[in-house]
């Protein structure tokens, strides 16, 4: 009996030590003290229930506080994040998401007429779910700042008509003014600025990521607004892209609005919130888009 007092009183033999060890330790005394080998199992079999059943400390309060915050690191009073349920499959829109085209209808959208004021329904037409880019640009009816942005594309299979900017060309302005470049360079050659994943004039994609014509490309974007004071910018806005889960553009900062064949700066005032414009680039045949949805944020 004193061996097993000896040996309960032994924390690194009771408490830390693993399944393993104690397994020798009583192979060892099963063979010595067969007796002696089950009262030393069930003593430490009770030990290590109670530290395995033990809560673990949800947070603390007496740690150091994290440089820039007001919270302390681990801190059990900092705010958990909001739950955000999301998208069935890869590609749907999460709960919060704010839906732009869900292949139903096209409320998300107004055109414009040149030479008249206004907002007017889009002309876009709807097929198989799909929208069909033709009849000019179209807009947003809400306007936003940065977000995460989600856009699926294709370009017509089977055309043989047209080449370089005039084939499969699209594209989405953040903000009405930053555009992130859609085209068809499945062997059709361009300018490096001009292709998928491109800040259109700007800054290339990192890599072609595209697919072939006539499937389905995917943007996920996240577009950071610049920052402003008084209207005027002081830090330009940003840009991550992924296309088809490829990264394309790491934090890239844009130069400023996009231009054809012109350089661009952050010249002038500019708005804090605005609506995205999708472009009809006048292709024949036009693009498609489908399932379009938006997150905003902070």
């Amino acid at each position: 009996m004193d061996q097993v007092r000896s040996l309960l009183s032994d924390d690194s033999t009771l408490v830390t030590c693993h399944l393993a060890r104690r397994s020798l330790i009583a192979s060892y005394y099963i063979m010595k003290t067969p007796a002696l080998a089950l009262l030393l199992i069930a003593a430490s079999s009770v030990l290590f229930s109670a530290e395995e059943n033990k809560p673990f400390p949800l947070g603390y309060t007496d740690t150091p506080i994290i440089p820039g915050t007001k919270w302390k690191v681990h801190d059990i009073d900092r705010p958990a994040p909001p739950v955000v349920v999301p998208g069935a499959k890869p590609g749907d829109a999460p709960a919060d998401a704010t839906i732009l085209f869900n292949g139903k209808d096209t409320s998300q959208f107004y055109s414009k007429k040149k030479d008249t004021p206004g907002k007017f329904p889009s002309p876009w037409v709807i097929e198989n779910g799909e929208l069909i880019v033709n009849g000019g640009d179209c807009w947003t009816h809400l306007e936003f700042a940065s977000c995460q942005l989600h856009v699926e594309w294709r370009s017509d299979a089977k055309t043989q008509k047209g080449n370089s900017q005039k084939k499969g060309n699209g594209g989405v302005f953040f903000m009405d003014r930053y555009e992130s470049q859609m085209l068809d360079t499945d062997n059709n050659p361009t300018y490096s600025d001009g292709m998928p994943g491109g800040i259109y004039g700007q800054t290339p994609p990192l890599v072609n990521a595209v697919r072939k014509a006539g499937e389905w490309q995917v943007y996920d974007i996240i577009f950071t607004a610049p920052k402003l004071e008084k209207g005027k910018v002081v830090e330009p806005a940003r840009i991550t892209t992924f296309l088809n889960g490829v990264l394309v553009q790491n934090n890239t900062a844009i130069m400023g609005p996009t231009l054809h064949k012109k350089t661009t700066d952050y010249s002038g005032i500019f708005p804090e919130k605005a609506p995205f414009r999708f472009q009809d680039h006048k292709n024949e045949p036009p693009i498609r888009m489908r399932n379009i949805w938006v997150r905003p944020l902070p």
